[in-house]
């Protein structure tokens, strides 16, 4: 009967988030009248927050949240999740406090409509293309240069192990040794859950938290030091659940 009811719920999950995207994209897409690119990109992330807001309450996967106040003000900080869902994708950005982009897949902004949605919050990658990792590498130098948070998931892909977490790339890491931003952890919980990733079109009312752990500075440490330090921590706190 769990099954039964979790593929149902999966297809009012969908169905409800296209009918409600299909409500916020032309104001999403207003964040391109701003002339200011920090300035749009917050009012983008405000009305993607809204949408979350209503989506994740329709379809029963309530979200608690803590550590903002982790978040300095007139400060970035380059943001790293844990990822074990989909869900992770669209939960993570709207709920980081202040105007950020996250580097995702280059394959989702070919979906019609909703490319255009992902587009605006995204540095797009294609992982395969080494032209394309280091064009991405520069722009989310941009993005912290004009004051924006970046938002990137170090897994590279959804954790499959079995572990807490899987190995980090040190790509993050490294653009915060060069660029002196400090890095903000967030872990994610109860996605794995409301979506797991050993079962196909399946969704389940689940209590999420977002939980924002204190900024790791990255002064005197190399990328690869600061990926240990940062994986432990995050490796600790989702111990915690054990």
């Amino acid at each position: 009967m769990k099954n039964i009811f979790a593929r149902i719920w999966a297809l009012w999950g969908l169905i409800s988030f296209i009918v409600t995207f299909l409500i916020i994209i032309i104001p999403s897409l207003c964040a391109h009248l701003f002339r200011d690119e920090k300035k749009g990109q917050s009012y983008f992330i405000a009305v993607s927050k809204i949408w979350m807001n209503v989506w994740l309450t329709l379809i029963g996967c309530p979200l608690t949240i803590k550590g903002k106040e982790y978040f300095e003000a007139n400060e970035n900080y380059i943001v790293i999740f844990n990822h074990n869902a989909l869900l992770d994708i669209p939960l993570s950005a709207p709920y980081v406090p202040g105007a950020n982009k996250t580097i995702g897949k280059s394959s989702f902004a070919k979906v019609p409509l909703f490319g255009l949605f992902y587009k605006l919050g995204t540095i797009l990658i294609d992982r395969k293309n080494e032209k394309s990792r280091r064009k991405s590498y520069e722009m989310m130098r941009t993005v912290l240069s004009k004051g924006m948070h970046m938002c990137i998931y170090p897994e590279g892909t959804r954790n499959r192990t079995g572990e807490p977490l899987k190995p980090f790339f040190d790509g993050a890491f490294k653009l915060s040794v060069e660029s002196g931003k400090s890095i903000i952890p967030c872990i994610i919980k109860g996605t794995s859950t409301a979506m797991p990733i050993s079962k196909t079109f399946y969704l389940l009312p689940t209590r999420l938290s977002m939980n924002f752990l204190p900024p790791v500075q990255p002064e005197n440490s190399s990328a690869k030091e600061l990926n240990q330090q940062v994986f432990a921590l995050m490796w600790k706190e989702l111990e915690k659940d054990k």
